[in-house]
């Protein structure tokens, strides 16, 4: 049928959804989200040339465009969606936090809020960082399949962070269905974006590591070649193999005197800085580039470490998770740089890339650092040593990186709740509805300004121990009936057509009618029965 013109194998084809034979099925329906998702079968398909895509030469080719399709859309379209939300939480629910009072106080300004504030903040801007370099690789024609692995697998679990913080903070205006909730849909949708293109406990425990190991090492890849050359070409693999060893194993040793000598300089960088010193955008880039190369080193060194492991790595799937998370950590270090080094001169943009910094470099020290108390197989005890040496050579002392101050948590905070450069940085194209139609987002975003000045005239009022002129009275009121419109979440008669009909009773209520009448006592003051 080919006539020497493609191969058998794996092919793909683009047919009309009438196609002769072609039974497109019923939907599934994952968390009554709007995703296409259904069953497709076929009898008797007839599927002429022409169908397939580039044409009969590239019949056989189906695996080969399936990854690279994938190694692209699925570090672009589910991060995306994360951004999205990250962008949609941050501008709303900080706007909330000014806006919504309890014991007459922004619930802004509670501690636990602004953390939650922040680490939503920093996570938001590592999935905009992210997206943006990863759109960047790709407009560069590049297919990076364990990239894109990392990123659909840490924007998507960060999102869905971001999202359940979100939820926490807006409290029972998140729980409540109906048009003032903006959360609701988010949270029930993102386990989707988790779940599609490799879930992510597959992809962090397998498959990000046990794809890269081998693909990304500049030497393992013709080592792994040269053993797979046929019987009489054994002269040359026996000397590929022999040069690609010596380079294997050089490649080791250099990644341990760069793990220790970075170790030890990140260890006296970080002892002397000052926790100021981010609001200088060279030194924070200066600083942070330093501790990823450090933790590159430290990375590259564990990787070399597990192949003493040979074939039983793929079954160490714990190892591999924990190096996912450092590598997931580095890589998103990176795109943060990145993103200030494009978008500076944003106010705040210095804080929240310091926040975000700061937690990823802990993330990457403690994967490690597990990593080093857990390395498994008969010589794990002998690799363990070597990585704790090369990582972390004097203990605990080299292992520098710690959580953001709590000072720094209330400046990110601050900026997400208050009008701000870095609040308008979120904003970016977020829907805003026209004045007068309903859409709680926007309203939240337009209130704030307002509610903020009043909060000023309140305070300011308390200082001097007066009372408020007309002017700042009706300020004061316009911004509390803002306040009370906002705060309020939607009710329902009925939920269901069912409860529309006439005579219905709840099920619940019927069965307690029931129950009442078999029994003897109607009621709690009734006495039980036998009782005198």
């Amino acid at each position: 049928l080919l006539e020497g013109v493609g191969a058998e194998g794996f092919t793909v084809a683009l047919l009309e959804r009438d196609h002769e034979g072609l039974n497109m099925g019923p939907r599934h329906m994952p968390l009554n989200a709007a995703f296409m998702n259904g069953t497709v079968e076929g009898e008797n398909v007839w599927i002429p040339m022409a169908s397939i895509l580039g044409g009969q030469e590239r019949c056989g080719y189906g695996w080969h465009m399936f990854v690279e399709c994938l190694a692209e859309g699925r570090g672009v379209s589910l991060p995306a969606g994360s951004a999205g939300a990250a962008r949609q939480a941050a501008t709303a629910v900080g706007a909330y936090s000014r806006v919504r009072k309890q014991f007459r106080v922004p619930i802004a300004e509670f501690g636990g809020i602004q953390e939650a504030l922040s680490m939503a903040a920093s996570d938001g801007i590592m999935i905009i960082a992210g997206t943006d370099l990863m759109n960047a690789i790709i407009d560069n024609h590049e297919a990076p399949m364990v990239i894109s692995s990392v990123m659909k697998q840490n924007c998507t679990e960060r999102g869905r962070r971001i999202i359940e913080r979100a939820m926490d903070i807006a409290g029972g205006s998140a729980i409540c269905r109906g048009d003032k909730n903006y959360l609701g849909n988010a949270y029930m949708s993102l386990p989707i974006a988790i779940t599609v293109e490799g879930a992510n406990i597959m992809t962090r425990s397998f498959q990000i590591i046990g794809q890269g190991l081998t693909r990304c090492h500049p030497h393992m890849l013709e080592l792994i070649n040269s053993l797979q050359m046929p019987k009489d070409q054994e002269d040359e693999a026996v000397k590929l193999f022999t040069q690609q060893f010596y380079k294997v194993t050089g490649h080791g040793v250099t990644n341990f005197l760069h793990s220790v000598s970075r170790g030890v300089g990140a260890t006296i960088s970080t002892s002397t800085r000052s926790k100021a010193a981010y609001k200088d955008g060279d030194k924070l880039l200066k600083y942070h580039e330093e501790q990823l190369l450090r933790l590159c080193a430290n990375f590259a060194l564990t990787s070399d470490l597990c192949f003493t492991l040979g074939g039983r790595l793929k079954f160490e799937e714990l190892l591999m998770g924990r190096l996912a998370d450092a590598l997931g950590a580095i890589f998103l270090g990176y795109a943060t740089l990145h993103h200030y080094t494009h978008r500076r001169g944003v106010e705040g943009l210095e804080a929240v890339t310091e926040h975000a910094m700061l937690r990823l470099e802990k993330e990457a020290q403690d994967s490690l650092l597990h990593a080093s108390n857990n390395f498994p197989g008969v010589l794990g005890g002998v690799a363990s040593g070597v990585m704790k040496l090369g990582c972390f050579p004097i203990g605990s002392m080299t292992r520098p990186y710690r959580e953001p101050s709590d000072e720094l948590t209330k400046e990110v905070a601050r900026l997400i709740t208050t009008p701000s450069e870095l609040r308008d940085l979120f904003a970016e194209g977020i829907y805003e509805a026209p004045e007068g139609e309903m859409h709680q987002p926007s309203d939240l975003c337009r209130a704030l300004p307002i509610c903020m000045e009043a909060d000023g005239i309140t305070s300011m009022l308390r200082r001097e121990k007066r009372q408020p002129t007309i002017d700042e009275a009706n300020k004061i009121a316009e911004a509390d009936a803002l306040r009370d419109a906002l705060i309020q979440v939607d009710v329902f008669e009925n939920l269901t057509d069912a409860e529309n009909q006439a005579g219905y009773k709840r099920p619940a209520l019927v069965g307690t009618e029931e129950r009442l009448a078999s029994s003897s006592r109607k009621t709690f003051s009734d006495p039980a029965l036998g009782s005198s």
